[in-house]
């Protein structure tokens, strides 16, 4: 029988991999791809879709399309569960598909534990899919009446979606709605306070409220209950409270970091069980702990595509070496951004402009994938 590649996930650790499935086709291995949506979008550019800055199909990469040209199989399905002693993952579903070797992708999800009963008018911002529901329902509401749009967190993507709502309701809006973020201790608290101060800046400068000192409690559809007992009311919340990686892996009592991702050793394969691999923000990686963004699952990608070939062809595997520092340009929603690598850090149109690029031309080569 032929050997079983599975795929869980088709984002940015998996690029690569996806790119030359053909390889693992021409060689007689068999690939499946599962994912729970026929294309993929990136996350760094969705605060842009939220404004309309970027469409859809600027932002997204088709997967199903990608898999099935270059003879591989795509399931549009969610895996809930892998079973390493029978080498199965269990779909959402109920169906089952077995593997020789296994690589997940399977991302990250924003917790919804502060959420208390109905729901509606809340949104999450992953997944990136989200943004287009809350885009829609915000220029419903800001064309009938003047609203109040709470974002619950303190880190870049609170930044970033609040500067992009401010954009979509300029452009779209007969009413600017009244925005605030609640961000816990300190908006931006873990980056330069050069990079912190620009933050401040450009948002004062467009009356977006930032509420901190005080952590969010309770969230309810309109309203958000603080500890201190203060509650606002708030027709649109948007949770931004940061991201933890995919169930799956707890949920199948494998090895697991601190945070719940697959612990993974320098080969970015599972600690206990070889076949197995991951990458991305779903993997916890033993030799250091790595942020949460995407630049990691970007430098993942040769060493995953590598490693799965070279487990599927009985070869010596390669090591993974996260790299040095990292550049960081935030999306503030204004034409402008907010650039940071070491020592360097400014603010303005230049940075915009470089991240706009960048996130351009990456998009250009899983665009490239689909002709």
């Amino acid at each position: 029988m032929k050997k079983h590649l599975v795929l869980v996930g088709g984002g940015h650790a998996h690029m690569v991999t996806l790119k030359n499935l053909h390889a693992f086709i021409d060689k007689g291995y068999k690939v499946t791809v599962v994912g729970p949506s026929h294309y993929h979008y990136y996350s760094g550019m969705g605060p842009g879709m939220l404004s309309r800055t970027y469409s859809p199909d600027d932002i997204r990469f088709a997967t199903e399309h990608v898999v099935t040209k270059q003879g591989g199989n795509f399931v549009l399905d969610k895996a809930v569960k892998i079973e390493p002693s029978s080498r199965t993952v269990y779909l959402e579903s109920g169906d089952t598909i077995t593997y020789d070797v296994l690589s997940c992708n399977a991302g990250s999800y924003v917790p919804w534990d502060k959420v208390a009963g109905d729901r509606t008018d809340i949104f999450s911002v992953k997944p990136i899919e989200t943004l287009l529901a809350a885009q829609k329902r915000i220029v419903q509401l800001i064309g009938q009446k003047k609203i109040t749009i709470g974002i619950v967190g303190g880190g870049p993507s609170s930044l970033e979606i609040a500067g992009n709502i401010w954009k979509l309701a300029k452009d779209n809006g007969k009413f600017q709605p009244t925005i605030q973020i609640f961000a816990g201790s300190e908006l931006m608290s873990r980056f330069h306070e050069k990079i912190r101060k620009m933050a401040y800046r450009s948002l004062r400068k467009r009356n977006i409220d930032i509420i901190e000192h005080d952590y969010a409690k309770e969230i309810s559809t309109g309203q958000i209950s603080l500890e201190s007992g203060k509650r606002y009311a708030a027709d649109i919340i948007f949770l931004a409270v940061g991201v933890k990686p995919a169930t799956i892996f707890k949920d199948s009592g494998l090895p697991t970091g601190p945070d719940d991702g697959l612990l993974v050793n320098k080969f970015l394969q599972s600690v206990e069980h070889p076949e197995i691999f991951g990458g991305g923000d779903c993997i916890y990686f033993q030799d250091q702990p790595l942020d949460k963004v995407g630049v990691y699952a970007v430098r993942e990608n040769p060493v995953l595509f590598y490693n799965l070939m070279a487990t599927l062809d009985g070869t010596e595997l390669q090591e993974f070496d996260p790299g040095g520092s990292y550049l960081l340009i935030f999306n503030l929603g204004d034409g402008k951004g907010i650039l940071g690598k070491n020592s360097l850090m400014f603010g303005g149109r230049l940075a915009f402009m470089i991240k706009d690029y960048i996130d351009r031309k990456f998009m250009r080569e899983f665009h490239e994938m689909e002709k």
